[in-house]
């Protein structure tokens, strides 16, 4: 028997999830297909509406060797295990003539630990374990969390914390789950053969195709120790966030209540000089931190240096000592002492850190209005990192609808450690680049419109031009409106404001309620608004008549006073590059992609990306992060823009007018 084409394999698929073949899917899953088989490297930018889970899914499973997809967002995850596999694999069994198998795979505090479900949780200021279960009264959240749990952990079969419906809250879910450090491990735990985490562990052994998220992949290139089972392809979905999810798993941080919980924890582990010694060095770092003001450490200063290093020589003397005294007083000793070592070790890390000073390391303090004062340090870049341990032996490919910024690929590249398109090197990885559009029209479905008129935006200035500009697009707009702000405080305060000037919209406040129900409320009525800051811009997907106007109400740079960005732009320009346009510009074209994307997620979509900037009409780098945005018709002209937003709204009352009536004669005839 031939082996099946290609386009006969993702013809199959496509018509098993009841979609239609698009071109750019096409030449998408050709350039997988050509990547996986050369053992090369992929960008592709493929837009909203393409069918790329398909466009990479097939190609994979027709080359036949283990592949993992990694993705940002647990949507995205669901609808690849619940919807896309299992209908993709059954359409592609008659012709590749097998069915390849297919897990989930998270890191281990995802999953309902049973020893901790059944033995109890080590508890700080006492020996031995206590039952959360008991200690929680039935009547409150926690309690009625924890009974949820208990009835849970007998019908689940993954015990997966994204399966329990409706979810916990963090607090509920931290009493029945445990991190890798404070794992027993399967041989020494009680309950190691019905282990949750290990059993999805031995899932993802013999599938074919393993689905994570982007942490996880990040955990195995860092630490070392593979979590993933070994693979010939990678494929990262929404790989735009793949650089800050990496930074993310990469930093470190330290507080005096980790401090003080790690000290409380060892406390009856240890003889009393290590834990003398531990107590002292823990009251000089919260001394200090009393002190801290927020902003970047360029130097360590010297008390900051003494505190860090009394804080790693304790550290270690307790880790010495934890491993070498048996306390057979202590109620299920090995899990008490599992979870002791767990936070000694987590301080001893990150002040080892600190103290050895790398030049690649960023330093600072944060403040916190609940939480207090933190020390963190972060990656100047991850882009060395990502070079040494994604791109070798395997192939990977790497799609997001926004990956070309300023028109090529080679800023998310160099952010990935690749160097520019086509460059030839010992070290540099072999990549290209496909951009292979969307299937909407954006000239026709969409207008850019820049309200050039308006005030310079200063930082955190009164802008009250931008208020009366913004009440009159969305009265224009008959509601419709999803607001992104670069801030929380500038959505609270445009909220505020609108919610007394045009009572007739209701408006949605991220904050005031899940980012489920807000969506879902939004949704809903066509009249309503939805303000919200940085996760709306990624997160939000409304077909249809009740989003028909995104307004950014400002460039989303990065704040001048981020540490982390700042650092990342003065090392840009100390090596005699543009720092600004690397990193701030890039920032922010990648934010303003993710967001304008928000307007057109169907082909009858039709609507307005209003940015209340008039800098991106008028700055130099306006022109690159116009480039990154969809091919909209532009224009600065306010009385056209207020004359769309009304015929737009007109055609979707009538539409909904229409609708409506249908639905009356089809009750009518019913009856």
């Amino acid at each position: 028997m031939t082996k099946p084409s290609l386009p006969e394999l993702l013809h199959a698929a496509v018509a098993a999830v009841g979609g239609t073949e698009r071109p750019g899917q096409v030449t998408m899953a050709e350039a997988v297909a050509e990547a996986i088989d050369d053992g090369t490297h992929l960008l592709v930018q493929a837009g909203t509406g393409t069918g790329k889970s398909l466009g990479y899914l097939v190609p994979a499973l027709a080359h036949g060797e283990r592949v993992v997809v990694a993705t940002a967002t647990l949507a995205l995850q669901r609808q690849l295990v619940e919807r896309d596999l299992p209908r993709t694999v059954d359409s592609l069994h008659p012709l590749l003539r097998r069915r390849p198998e297919f897990a989930m795979l998270k890191g281990r505090s995802n999953y309902l630990c049973l020893h901790r479900l059944h033995e109890g949780v080590p508890q700080d200021e006492e020996e031995g374990l206590f039952d959360q279960f008991e200690a929680a009264a039935p009547t409150s959240r926690l309690g009625q969390d924890l009974l949820r749990l208990r009835d849970w952990s007998d019908e689940t079969e993954t015990g997966d914390r994204d399966d329990l419906t409706p979810g916990v809250s963090d607090r509920a879910w931290s009493q029945v789950s445990v991190s890798s450090r404070e794992c027993l491990g399967a041989t020494k735990c009680a309950y190691g053969a019905e282990c949750f985490a290990e059993s999805a562990r031995e899932r993802a052994k013999l599938a074919e195709v393993v689905v994570t998220n982007h942490a996880l992949l990040a955990i195995d290139a860092i630490e070392g120790a593979p979590v993933l089972p070994q693979h010939e392809v990678l494929i990262v979905d929404e790989a735009h966030e793949l650089v800050s999810r990496v930074t993310g798993v990469a930093t470190g941080e330290l507080t005096p209540g980790q401090v003080n919980r790690a000290v409380r924890r060892a406390a009856k582990l240890v003889d009393e000089k290590a834990a003398d010694q531990l107590q002292t060095a823990a009251e000089g770092f919260e001394r200090l931190m009393e002190l801290a003001l927020p902003g970047r450490l360029e130097e360590i200063p010297e008390d900051l240096g003494y505190a860090l290093m009394a804080l790693r020589d304790a550290c270690r003397t307790v880790i010495s000592a934890i491993g070498g005294t048996r306390d057979k007083s202590v109620q299920d000793e090995d899990a008490v002492r599992k979870q002791a070592l767990a936070s000694v070790e987590g301080v001893h890390d990150v002040a080892e850190r600190i103290t050895n000073g790398s030049e690649w390391d960023v330093v600072w303090y944060e403040r916190h209005d609940r939480f207090g004062a933190s020390l963190r340090v972060a990656p100047m870049s991850v882009s060395g990192l990502l070079r040494e341990k994604l791109f070798t032996d395997r192939s990977v490919v790497l799609t997001s609808a926004t990956l070309k910024l300023g028109g090529d690929f080679n800023g998310v590249g160099a952010s990935l450690g690749l160097g520019p398109e086509g460059t030839e090197g010992d070290d540099l990885p072999q990549w290209k680049g496909v951009d292979v559009g969307s299937p909407f029209d954006y000239p026709r479905q969409g207008i850019l419109y820049v309200a050039k008129h308006l005030a310079r935006p200063a930082r955190d200035g009164d802008r009250a031009d931008m208020l009366d500009e913004l009440t009159e697009l969305i009265q224009a707009a008959g509601g419709r409106t999803l607001g992104l702000f670069s801030s929380m405080r500038a959505a609270q305060l445009a909220a505020e404001e609108l919610r007394s000037r045009i009572p007739e919209f209701p408006i949605l406040l991220q904050g005031e309620e899940t980012l489920g129900e807000l969506i879902k409320n939004f949704a809903a009525d066509p009249r309503t608004c939805l303000f919200g800051t940085l996760s709306l811009w990624q997160g939000v997907d409304v077909p249809g008549p009740s989003c028909q106007l995104v307004v950014m109400d400002k460039i989303p740079f990065p704040r001048p006073d981020d540490p982390l960005m700042s650092a990342r732009q003065k090392a840009v320009e100390e090596a005699g590059g543009n720092g600004f346009m690397a990193v701030a510009a890039t920032h922010a074209a990648l934010l303003m992609a993710q967001g304008a994307g928000r307007l057109v997620r169907a082909s009858g979509d039709r609507g307005v990306v209003a940015v209340l900037d008039q800098r991106l009409a008028t700055a130099r780098y306006g022109s690159y992060l116009k480039a990154s945005l969809p091919d909209f018709w532009y224009t600065t002209d306010r009385n056209q823009v207020r004359k769309s937003l009304a015929a737009i709204d007109a055609a979707a009352v009538r539409a909904e007018t229409e609708e409506e009536e249908a639905r009356e004669q089809e009750r009518a005839g019913a009856e």
